[in-house]
């Protein structure tokens, strides 16, 4: 069975995952297989640069083919913040959601979008990287106990529920990771074998 290394050590994220590629003749290893693993530097000015720099790092220690995303809540009236700051803008989701909420008082724009890119990496370099979002609104008070970051605060268009609301089964089939995976997915079915024999 061919395999590939997820580049990170979240749990909320190997698990959606996990569910993204159920039924896929693919293992999925983390990092947590590979001890010794050091986290580069995300030095990069945008998700696709910050993506690659995560990809290139674990395939390089994990000698494997390695995928890793960067993911973050763009918001209009902030002029596209938290944007690549969103896991750093305080430090735990709470007070993440706090200041936001904070920064977004008397805001009349609450249109928002959270982004997802995807790079895959391979015997030292980035081979493809791959986009995904989903458009929504920055609601007033959080909502919900499901998901993670800031998911009880985002109510995608189309819906009256916040992410964190929605089932594990309906934000995966409109997350900006499950947008941007989707995209992955043809290019694993046609190239994953091929690529896993090649080192």
């Amino acid at each position: 069975m061919a395999y590939i290394v997820a580049a990170t050590g979240n749990a909320h994220k190997l698990d959606e995952y996990r569910q993204l590629l159920d039924g896929q003749d693919v293992e999925l290893r983390s990092l947590r297989d590979y001890p010794g693993y050091q986290e580069p530097e995300e030095n990069g000015s945008t998700f696709k640069e910050n993506a690659s720099i995560k990809a290139l790092a674990a395939s390089k220690h994990c000698n494997a083919l390695a995928f890793a995303d960067d993911s973050g809540l763009e918001v209009e009236a902030l002029d596209g913040r938290p944007g690549i700051h969103s896991s750093r803008y305080a430090p735990t989701d709470t007070e993440r959601i706090a200041k936001l909420l904070e920064e977004m008082k008397g805001q009349s724009n609450r249109r928002a979008r959270f982004v997802c890119v995807i790079a895959i990496a391979v015997n030292g370099e980035v081979i493809e990287t791959f986009e995904g979002e989903v458009k929504g609104t920055i609601l007033d008070a959080p909502r919900g106990e499901n998901g993670f970051g800031y998911d009880p605060v985002f109510q995608p268009d189309g819906f009256e529920k916040s992410f964190a609301e929605l089932s594990q089964d309906e934000k995966n089939r409109i997350s900006h990771r499950a947008n941007a995976y989707a995209k992955v997915q043809e290019f694993v079915e046609d190239e994953l074998a091929f690529l896993s024999d090649s080192f």
